[in-house]
């Protein structure tokens, strides 16, 4: 599409839109008001402090000294450089809109450019743990081994989808990184961790106090344009459904909107532990699903990197990997992953007074945020676990001077 038809796409869409609204008012606004209490009661409480807590981290340098640790691992598995670590964790334990946010930050720096940028927030974009554990497993499901398994399989799906972009298109062509690698050699590990997060606060520059404040504005205005794209959508789902009743309700669903796609999905007589065929299809798709993220979630996070320039069919396609990889290891590792009695993590209960439909609470998701930073530092630690043995195996297969 070209930039001058994309104006034109996008105003007749939004008249269509209008005179939709219109036609049906009362189930229009029922619709958006559903949007609003999805967004109010579980995005904004779930996203708002890691939005705040990953802009103090870029800007204090400390993303950047974990950059210098988890290097290996990023740069020869992902292609993308070591800064781009502490994102992955991110985006794997707060949401797309808080990874997409991160990869700007980044770009803002100077640490990325344009293509990484895109190919970092692929990868980088995954949905919420609270989505997955609370809201899909113990509220539509029922079932809290269901929400970690899917948590597990989106995990997975999404670091294979990153790995397969990486052998595709991805290229470590970042010159300045070659030309200073026998300087780093002569450095130790701990001096270059120290000076990537000097040079990385003396680039940014902001007092505590001008830090913070930014750094909540800034959250609250990304959230706020995420509410919007939420209410403007589940408004979409419900002229769709109207207009073409032969279409099924979770397909719209679940192509459009992540949470609303996954309510429709989950719908059924039973919950998910059970084995049979119809169970694991839908199992399967719900995945899928969740690896693609809804139209609205690509777009959010497409707002979030506008200034990079990411477009929007080579990010959809990186989601529609995902959702592939999902659906094929749900197939394949659904029933060992129910018959796994491990739990990483507790699953709090939600009471059905406090769903709507299966919306949790704002007290439960914000009860649940120090579980939620106590995995992203267990994650944090495998992924530096990880990066140790890609470097110790490069070192055994570098030729020796």
């Amino acid at each position: 599409m070209t930039s001058g038809a994309a104006p034109f796409v996008g105003g007749t869409a939004a008249i269509l839109l209008a005179a939709a609204i219109v036609s049906a008012p009362e189930s229009s606004f029922a619709a958006s008001l559903q949007g609003l209490k999805l967004w109010w009661t579980l995005v904004f409480p779930a996203l708002l402090p890691f939005l705040i807590l990953s802009e103090m981290l870029a800007a204090s340098g400390v993303i950047h000294s974990l950059g210098v640790l988890l290097e290996p691992l990023m740069k020869r598995i992902f292609r993308l450089p070591g800064a781009s670590g502490w994102t992955l964790v991110l985006g794997m334990t707060a949401g797309f809109p808080a990874g997409a946010g991160a990869v700007m930050q980044l770009h803002k720096q100077g640490s990325i450019t344009d293509k990484e940028a895109g190919r970092l927030a692929s990868l980088a974009h995954y949905a919420s743990p609270v989505t997955l554990l609370i809201v899909v497993g113990a509220a539509f499901l029922h079932s809290p081994a269901s929400g970690y398994a899917l948590l597990a399989i989106h995990w997975l799906a999404g670091l294979s989808a990153g790995c397969t972009s990486a052998l595709i298109g991805g290229r470590s062509g970042n010159m300045g990184t070659l030309l200073t690698e026998a300087n780093r050699k002569k450095t130790s590990l701990p001096r270059r961790v120290y000076r990537a997060a000097v040079a990385a606060r003396e680039r940014d520059g902001r007092s505590f106090g001008r830090l913070l404040g930014e750094s909540v504005s800034s959250a609250v205005q990304n959230l706020m344009i995420v509410g919007g794209y939420m209410i403007i959508f589940a408004v979409v789902i419900n002229i769709t459904a109207s207009m073409f009743p032969q279409l099924p309700q979770a397909l719209a669903a679940g192509v459009l909107e992540i949470h609303l796609g996954a309510h429709a999905l989950s719908a059924g007589p039973s919950g998910l532990p059970s084995f049979s065929s119809a169970d694991l299809l839908r199992a399967a798709l719900l995945s899928a699903a969740l690896g693609w993220s809804g139209i609205c979630g690509q777009l959010q996070a497409l707002t979030l990197l506008k200034q990079a320039g990411v477009r929007f069919l080579p990010y959809a396609a990186n989601r529609l990997l995902h959702g592939i990889y999902a659906f094929l290891f749900t197939l394949l590792l659904w029933k060992p992953l129910l018959n796994l009695q491990t739990a990483v993590l507790p699953v709090a209960t939600v009471p059905e007074d406090q769903l709507l439909p299966g919306i949790a609470a704002p007290a439960t998701v914000w009860r649940l945020l120090p579980q939620i930073l106590g995995l992203q530092s267990l994650i944090l630690l495998l992924l530096l676990a990880l990066s140790a043995v890609v470097y110790v195996m490069a070192s055994f297969r570098r030729p020796s001077a």
